[in-house]
């Protein structure tokens, strides 16, 4: 993956959070005598000019029909300057004569600086050469820039089809409003400000629930449903995980039910996600899988000792987290403790008070041999250790931790205090 900064008349884009990096970055302003050679290029191929003002424009026309089939749009008319230097009103600028204090380069065409559709169409050249699979950015970069591009490296190249794929995202809106959220119009959120109330997870599961082509309406609650839906999923994998080990007690399991669903999940998926990248649908196929997993699990339990179906929970978790893990997505402990010595203390308090409590609670539901009678004054006499286990348990969700008590040991979750929504601890 390549990301072009056009630092010389645009922002730089900055890191977000937990973002992976591109592998290649490659500034316009290091790549200047590239792009003039580019430029010349294209010029050498019959496909643009120099002009006597210094300008250097792409020529439409030598294009023919070819212009405008990726977003079927011909070229217009464009209103031009009385002293337009441009051979036909839609010629669009390769290099841009200087203007008085604004940064320059020279040039065989004299002092000046490229234009923006030929910076992009250089840098992924120098990269990929004469065809690129995929190429990603806004819809509202379709036409002109990438259409530009289009001509761009197809004159350069003299190839038939220099992009093979484009994948044009919709902007992100404020919902209610009808305007992009962007920094210029000041609707945005900044990273650091999101990043209070949720997590980077968060976020791309909130995106991953429209298509990509589409506009997305930002709003807490749109944020809210992400999140549980999130947390939906988390609580699957470590209730599953609790059934595998023998902590959970539920019914007996149609294992042959969950494994038809298991394929059905893995079929569906496969199809959204070839079907124009419709991730909607895979996150509802994968969260449909959940539900029946969860159903299975809630059932009530006939008699202990039942038979189990630890194979079959097996699989679905591992699907489930190599779906999530594939779209950068982490069901696993969120809780990270290393390099942070004051959570690293509190995750070990936590741990061995949740420990003492569940000794304390197994004592208290042990009665041994007693029966009839003793075992019911046992039970009183214990009850005061259950009222006290329970109240704890209910204390500590104010302290934002929360017990989960199984049939033999007891797991705690450190609750998200910005969001009141839990991630796993032990």
């Amino acid at each position: 993956m390549v990301m072009g900064i056009t630092d010389v008349d645009d922002k730089i884009i900055h890191r977000a959070a937990e973002v992976l990096p591109a592998t290649v970055y490659l500034r316009v302003t290091e790549n200047i005598p590239q792009i003039i050679s580019f430029i010349e290029g294209i010029i050498a191929n019959g496909h643009a000019y120099p002009t006597a003002q210094g300008n250097v424009y792409f020529d439409l026309q030598s294009r023919g029909d070819k212009y405008g089939k990726l977003v079927s749009v011909a070229p217009g008319p464009v209103r031009e300057p009385v002293d337009s230097d441009k051979r036909h009103a839609s010629d669009f600028a390769l290099w841009k004569a200087a203007k008085p204090q604004e940064m320059f380069w020279a040039s065989p065409w004299g002092k000046g600086r490229p234009g923006w559709h030929i910076e992009c169409s250089t840098i992924s050249s120098l990269v990929f050469g004469s065809q690129l699979d995929i190429h990603s950015g806004g819809v509202d970069l379709a036409f002109p820039h990438h259409e530009n591009e289009i001509a761009q490296c197809e004159a350069f190249h003299q190839c038939r089809q220099w992009g093979n794929y484009f994948l044009h995202s919709g902007h992100l809106h404020v919902k209610g409003k009808e305007e992009k959220m962007s920094k210029s119009l000041k609707n945005y959120i900044t990273i650091k400000d999101f990043l209070k109330m949720f997590s980077p997870d968060v976020f791309r599961l909130f995106c991953m629930r429209s298509s990509y082509r589409s506009a997305i309406d930002y709003s807490d609650g749109t944020m809210l449903e992400a999140k549980h839906l999130l947390l939906a999923a988390a609580a699957f994998v470590e209730d599953a995980r609790a059934y595998m080990k023998g902590q959970l007690v539920c019914g007996p399991v149609r294992d042959d039910v969950l494994w038809d669903r298991l394929r059905h999940a893995q079929q569906a998926v496969k199809a959204a996600l070839a079907d124009d990248f419709d991730t909607p649908a895979a996150v509802d196929a994968v969260m449909d899988l959940i539900h029946h997993g969860n159903r299975q699990l809630t059932a009530p339990a006939e008699e202990p000792g039942g038979p189990r179906s630890p194979a079959v929970f097996g699989s679905i978790v591992s699907y489930v987290e190599q779906f999530f893990e594939t779209v950068g997505i982490s069901l696993a402990d969120r809780q990270s403790v290393s390099g942070d010595s004051s959570r690293a203390t509190l995750h070990s308090v936590v741990e061995q008070l949740v420990q003492f409590r569940l000794q304390v609670r197994q004592f208290a539901l042990a009665t041994g041999a007693a029966t009839g009678e003793g075992r019911r004054q046992q039970l009183l006499d214990t009850q005061p250790l259950l009222e006290a286990c329970d109240a704890l348990r209910r204390d500590l969700v104010a302290h934002g931790i929360s017990i989960k008590d199984r049939s033999s040991t007891s797991t705690w979750e450190l609750l998200d205090q910005g969001t009141e929504g839990p991630r796993p601890g032990s």
